[in-house]
């Protein structure tokens, strides 16, 4: 039986526009449309309150902020919340990603030039390189760097002293963190998916930057077809936004908003055509393996009737065994 996986007619696009893996076309509008402060910032209430609380309490000592990790699916806010935070405490944000950071001169390069205070933020924290995590862990506890000066029976240790910072950490797969950097991390928070109606929040905040309007059934329809992704809904509204401009009247209203996500073949679920395939797949290997399971248990009954009541049984059943 044919699957999605090996079926070479399906076509795996990671630039797919219900995929909430960000793309280069993301970056320039997220920048327009990301909040700048926390009471700006739409759903995840657990984990605001959480940072509100932190945050205030480092400003109120005059501390850096103690680390946080953040994790969840992609698109629900990780790297907007590190900014917030380094908004809030007023302080220096310096962003990188964990496949950018391939030897120890680049982290020492980066942690050595850090401001006080300021807000170091990591994406993808769990394919950052081991022999890095160990450099991390000193800077993250004492606030100092081991860096090992020379080779060989001349080489020395020097002990760098770092400005207290705040390492915020980011990933999608919190179980790929190794442990002792995980227990560096005074603040650990979860982003949950989001609800409709946080999406249809943020669908009319972007569609209001992005100078389009919306009204509330059109901002619900888009933000129902989501997946509970901020990053996807910003991108569907972008697409409708098109359409309404070059179909309709420039307003995205029910129909327009319908006629437009019908003709990016998203559904009222927001699933795409991959996606239903892989869904049509699915069944089809399920009910196969149902049948497959049932026959083998008929078979099975069948024998142990036999075997229990005789010829007799055998005789009776010898018409109905084929189904």
């Amino acid at each position: 039986m044919a699957t999605a996986k090996n079926n070479p007619n399906l076509n795996y696009n990671p630039d797919r526009l219900v995929s909430a893996a960000p793309v280069e076309d993301d970056s320039s509008f997220e920048l327009k449309l990301r909040p700048q402060r926390l009471n700006e910032f739409i759903g995840q209430a657990k984990v605001k309150e959480n940072l509100a609380v932190a945050i205030e309490a480092a400003r109120s000592r005059g501390e850096a902020m103690d680390h946080v990790l953040l994790y969840g699916p992609p698109g629900l806010g990780k790297t907007t919340l590190a900014n917030i935070i380094a908004n809030e405490l007023g302080v220096h944000f310096q962003p990188t990603a964990a496949p950018l950071l391939q030897i120890k001169g680049d982290l020492t390069a980066i942690i050595t030039n850090m401001q006080d205070k300021q807000v170091l933020f990591i994406d993808e924290i769990h394919r950052l390189q081991p022999v890095l995590e160990e450099l991390l862990y000193s800077a993250l506890e004492d606030y100092k760097l081991d860096i090992i000066i020379g080779q060989g029976p001349s080489a020395r240790t020097h002990t760098l002293e770092v400005k207290p910072f705040t390492f915020v950490g980011a990933t999608t797969r919190a179980g790929l963190v190794s442990a002792p950097l995980r227990s560096r991390f005074g603040i650990v928070l979860r982003l949950e998916f989001y609800t409709p109606e946080d999406l249809r929040v943020i669908v009319e905040r972007s569609a209001e930057i992005l100078g389009v309007e919306v009204d509330d059934a059109g901002a619900i329809e888009i933000a129902s077809r989501s997946r509970g992704t901020p990053r996807i809904a910003n991108r569907l509204l972008r697409r409708v936004r098109d359409y309404a401009q070059v179909r309709g009247a420039g307003k995205i209203d029910l129909p327009t908003a319908q006629a437009a996500l019908q003709m990016l073949e998203v559904d009222k679920y927001g699933f795409d055509e991959v996606d239903r395939r892989l869904l049509r797949d699915a069944i089809g290997v399920r009910l196969f393996w149902h049948y497959a399971e049932s026959k083998a248990k008929f078979v099975v009954l069948e024998r142990v009737l036999e075997r229990s009541f005789g010829e007799g049984y055998e005789a009776n059943t010898a018409t109905h065994r084929d189904y």
